[in-house]
């Protein structure tokens, strides 16, 4: 059983940044493959990136790419999802996500962990 725990949201203004944190504890981290969804507030939990292991492998939805950057510490057990140039459309839980199936990263169903998810608001 893996558990995560998100940790870094809050309230920025627009072009901001934020870093969010996801510790992982029980399973093997360095072959997890890690995830970041969101939902906002009336719509449907959607990917925003993955990070594969052996060879690390980074993805990101259209709406991030360039702004958002993935990485992950297997020492620290921990996956960081650094958001640059936040945008008001960018408000939403952000939930963190693991799973051993890579195949299909953009797809909730391989993920079989899941935090509690943490709050990101971008101001206008």
């Amino acid at each position: 059983q893996v558990q995560l725990v998100e940790s870094g949201g809050g309230l920025v203004q627009a072009g901001g940044s934020l870093r969010l944190s996801c510790a992982a504890s029980g399973g093997t981290f360095s072959r997890l493959c890690m995830a970041w969804f969101r939902q906002a507030p009336g719509k449907e939990r959607e990917f925003v990136t993955a990070i594969t292991w052996r060879p690390i492998t980074t993805y990101y939805a259209d709406s991030v790419k360039g702004r958002f950057t993935v990485s992950r510490d297997n020492a620290k057990n921990t996956v960081y999802l650094q958001m640059r140039s936040l945008k008001p459309e960018d408000t939403a839980v952000y939930y963190c996500a693991a799973g051993y199936n890579c195949r299909s990263y953009i797809s909730e169903t391989v993920y079989d962990y899941w935090g509690q998810g943490t709050q990101v608001t971008v101001s206008s």
